[in-house]
């Protein structure tokens, strides 16, 4: 039996995904896991380093080269929705034309939601980046003039005394009319079709168990939240996952496509070495 290194984060959405699979309650014949839990601009930087056989990833990271030639996208497990995308918040409101000027964070180079900034802003430069959970409280301290929020404190981002200035997934749907890809699953190019059949089989079951017994799965989702009420887990969790979480389908494919193509007019693809 392959014992394969699984990469996910502690975010809802993906401990709801995996937490059968994690707890031993769903286990496919053949297969076994070892989980490694990192948040996802980790998970990206370990993709490129191909050190993980099956991970969570954004989006903008798979959509280089560096990580879509050695990963093969999986059909399930994605969170790609709508009224899902990343937030530009600040202390006060801004004009957003002036935003390309200011010092903004982001949760990461390879993250989406840094390259719907890009997209966003025509490529200003970024300031900086913070792991996404520590981009609020510097905002709100005055570090940074404004920042991307992305996961859970899409929901908190008030009480942290933040304004949202934009909804860069709400900007996305009105420039193409299509979902917003965010974070995918991929597994190595090198896993024969017979295994990565069965990480597809996996992924699937664990997640249909979680849909058919949330109670059961709800303690390991709340013991790896972060900043997060019970309310506020359970709306993550209806947010990101969906049924393009189940099967990515032909919508699902045009809009990670399209992303693509958005990427490709930048200066610089996503993930490429730039000033910060």
């Amino acid at each position: 039996m392959p014992t394969l290194t699984l990469g996910y984060s502690p975010c809802p959405n993906d401990t709801y995904i995996f937490g059968a699979l994690a707890l031993g309650i769903v286990r496919v014949p053949g297969l076994a896991f070892d989980i490694r839990l990192a948040d996802v601009q980790t998970l990206n930087e370990w993709a490129l380093e191909g050190r993980l056989d099956v991970t969570k990833l954004s989006f903008a990271a798979w959509l280089t080269p560096e990580v879509s030639t050695p990963y093969a996208l999986l059909e399930v497990g994605a969170a790609l929705g709508r009224n899902c995308g990343p937030l530009v918040v600040a202390r006060a409101p801004l004009e957003l034309g002036t935003l390309r000027d200011k010092q903004v964070v982001t949760p990461g180079r390879l993250t989406t939601a840094h390259l719907l900034l890009r997209l966003f802003t025509g490529d200003a430069p970024i300031a900086a980046e913070l792991p996404f959970e520590r981009i609020m409280p510097a905002v709100a301290g005055g570090l940074y003039d404004a920042g991307v929020i992305i996961h859970e404190s899409r929901f908190v981002y008030p009480d942290f005394g933040l304004v949202c200035l934009v909804d860069l997934g709400e900007w996305w749907e009105r420039q193409t009319g299509l979902p917003l890809p965010l974070g995918c699953i991929a597994a190595r190019q090198a896993l024969d079709d017979t295994t990565q059949a069965l990480v597809t089989r996996a992924i699937r079951e664990s997640l249909a168990y979680a849909d058919a017994h949330p109670e059961v799965i709800w303690p390991y989702i709340a013991a790896h939240a972060q900043e997060m009420s019970a309310e506020v887990q359970a709306q993550h969790i209806a947010l990101y996952v969906n049924d393009f979480t189940r099967n990515l389908g032909p919508e699902g494919r045009q809009a990670i496509e399209t992303l693509h193509q958005y990427a490709q007019r930048l200066a610089l693809p996503p993930g490429a070495s730039q000033a910060v």
